[in-house]
């Protein structure tokens, strides 16, 4: 099925296939067309147990695991199984691999049994680092998982905890079970199930009726979100509930299970996940009580004994709450009870240009909007650049060690450095920009532009607009991030754009250039020979032109006394074509290409300046200016404006060296 649309740039008759989509639908509805189940105790054991017990007796950590394997199956089935465990975080986090391989790790070892399995996860890390983005994946993926087979829970029916009904079984029984279907019954009934079995059925537990369950955070079943307010005014029965004053005047006994208030965090997020937002900021009473949960499985609350709950405890917190915590000695016991993973913003420009362009696709702001090819990465660039530190080795420097921590090469500096620079310092990427900094500000340029296209340039004032107007910054942090967009400029964003202009200037003059090199290898051939060339002008002969060739050899740093070494290359690999029965291109010899289009570039310097010139260019100038600026536009991600701008800084540049 294919319709007529706009596309997101606005031009029309663009052809969207929409089957390809409505079959993921199709699929994903085959996969999670979910069978409910309802039925007593005694048929869960006789018609669903026997099937999976193992699955169906999982603790939530094994749940989570087999869910972030069974997510990774899908797409990348060939992978290991760390791998596959890190595919549902790959399309929404970028730069923090490290961090995210931690929490693979953590998931994993407790699943196993470790001692792990025991301690409170906790992420740290600045604002808008990407924990909370890490829990929300969790917990959407724990909800569509519980739909598959793979991911089938059930429950007592009505149980305010969702609890396994394998609970059910008597400890006097559980041997025997355990013999029976090879897994061991962890957990214990709630004072509440204890009750509900005496009273509706008389201690026949067999009868007991169970239900499929299904998770889901919006209806509190299996997956609970706390986020503190007043520590003053906080209640810790936003966690475990209170008595219900409404139903003790029903019952008449506070001591009655049913006059309990079961609505506490811990109690939704039994079988699944309980995400504690800003965990440093509650009462030291509600710390304890979760690395309690975390450790024994169990809370206590008045008139009732322990209570087994087994869930998975994620919080997250930022860097300014976890040093406060850390100046109290009395909380060094429990930290030993929580497994800490620093989750800090990417320190690759090119991850962090990822995490803008996920975001800027899903803002409408932006849907309108041309956005120059270089905002983001230069963006990003800014970003990295607030959050190093200064390189101590000598010969580099805060550019240099960002191009290394990005992939790129650096002329005389090995690749294991990035690793040795990183490990001098851990704490790079705590501190610095945010991308929801960077993001107001791309937001705010395009409010205030006047055109449909933000460039480069308009993107670094309005970066420098933002760190002048806020109010929380000191004057010695502003005028450190003020020069670190002057470093983006002139390191990253002059380089880039003149590439571009430079590579569509060779592509519009690609007949010059190539008679550019047949003129480079007639030379050479003289100068090697000994012997003289015919001017193509004069027809008189002259010796090779050693000025022309050496303007050429200049241009990729070919010294005078390695020349004669280079012009043999040359010169061979252009005799090997010619056996070939092939024609010597640029493309036979990448230095000499590099040479030839930077020859060309200089010498297009004055058509160049023509662009921003108040006197008019002639037409044949003109013409050659048009079709750069539409190459820059058909092929290098520019628009009309955007192109014609970024030709007036290049022009700029070439008159300023």
């Amino acid at each position: 099925m294919r319709s007529l649309a706009a596309d997101p740039g606005g031009r029309s008759g663009t052809f969207i296939d929409h089957s390809a989509f409505i079959e993921s639908l199709s699929s994903f509805s085959r996969l999670h067309r979910a069978q409910r189940w309802e039925g007593t105790f005694g048929e869960f054991l006789a018609g669903v147990l026997p099937a999976n017990p193992s699955a169906l007796a999982r603790s939530s950590h094994e749940y989570i695991w087999d869910m972030l394997r069974w997510h990774g199956q899908l797409t990348r089935s060939e992978a290991s199984e760390s791998e596959r465990a890190r595919e549902l975080f790959r399309r929404e986090l970028f730069g923090i691999d490290e961090p995210l391989s931690r929490v693979i790790e953590y998931f994993k070892a407790a699943a196993g049994g470790s001692d792990v399995g025991r301690r409170l996860l906790l992420l740290l890390g600045p604002p808008s680092g990407g924990k909370s983005t890490l829990a929300i994946l969790l917990k959407r993926c724990m909800e569509e998982y519980s739909r598959t087979e793979a991911g089938a829970l059930y429950a007592i029916k009505g149980s305010p905890l969702h609890e396994n009904p394998l609970n059910l079984v008597p400890a006097s029984l559980r041997a025997e079970f355990r013999e029976r279907y090879g897994v061991a019954i962890q957990g214990e009934l709630s004072p509440w199930a204890r009750d509900y079995v005496e009273r509706e059925f008389e201690g026949d537990f067999v009868s007991v009726p169970v239900e499929r369950i299904f998770l889901s955070e919006a209806s509190r079943f299996g997956i609970g979100t706390y986020a503190p307010h007043d520590p003053t005014t906080a209640d810790i029965a936003d966690l475990v509930g209170s008595v219900d004053l409404a139903k003790v005047a029903q019952i008449g006994d506070e001591g009655d299970p049913r006059a309990w208030s079961w609505s506490g965090a811990v109690y939704s997020a039994s079988r699944g996940l309980l995400e504690m937002i800003e965990i440093l900021k509650v009462k030291r009473e509600f710390l304890y009580l979760l690395l309690t949960l975390t450790q024994e499985k169990n809370v206590k609350v008045s008139r009732f004994p322990l209570i087994h709950l087994d869930e998975t405890v994620l919080a997250h917190t930022n860097l300014a709450e976890f040093h406060k915590f850390l100046q109290e000695k009395e909380n060094e016991a429990l930290l030993d009870r929580m497994v800490i993973i620093k989750v800090p913003y990417a320190l690759s420009y090119k991850d962090e240009s990822r995490i803008y362009q996920k975001l800027v696709s899903g803002a409408a702001a932006f849907r309108n909007v041309h956005l120059d090819p270089h905002v983001l990465n230069l963006s990003a660039v800014f970003a990295i650049l607030t959050r190093l530190t200064k390189p101590e080795r000598e010969g580099l420097d805060l550019a240099k060690k960002l191009r290394l921590y990005s992939g790129e090469a650096i002329e005389g500096v090995p690749e294991t450095e990035a690793v040795r620079l990183r490990s001098e310092s851990p704490d790079e990427g705590m501190n610095g920009v945010s991308p929801r900094f960077v993001i107001n500000a791309i937001s705010t340029a395009i409010t205030r532009g006047t055109t449909h296209s933000l460039t480069s340039m308009e993107l670094l004032l309005a970066l420098k607009d933002a760190i002048e107007s806020d109010a929380r910054m000191e004057a010695k942090q502003k005028k450190a991030w003020i020069d670190h967009l002057v470093t983006a400029r002139k390191e990253f964003y002059n380089r880039w754009v003149k590439e571009d202009v430079h590579r569509a200037m060779f592509a519009s003059f690609e007949e010059e250039a190539q008679q550019l090199l047949e003129k480079y290898l007639d030379e050479v051939e003289a100068s090697l020979d000994h012997r003289q060339v015919a001017d193509p002008i004069t027809g008189e002969a002259r010796p090779a032109d050693e000025r022309f060739l050496r303007s050429v050899e200049e241009k990729i740093k070919v010294s005078d006394s390695g020349k004669l070494s280079f012009r043999q290359e040359v010169v061979r690999k252009a005799m090997v074509a010619f056996k070939a029965g092939e024609k010597f291109k640029l493309a036979s010899h990448a230095r000499m290409r590099e040479a030839i289009e930077q020859y060309l570039f200089e010498e297009r310097r004055d058509v160049l300046r023509l662009v921003t010139s108040a006197a008019r260019p002639d037409e044949d100038a003109r013409q050659k200016i048009s079709v750069v600026q539409q190459r820059l536009i058909n092929e290098y991600g520019y628009d009309e404006y955007s192109a014609k701008e970024a030709l007036s800084y290049v022009t700029t540049l070439l008159a300023q060296e």
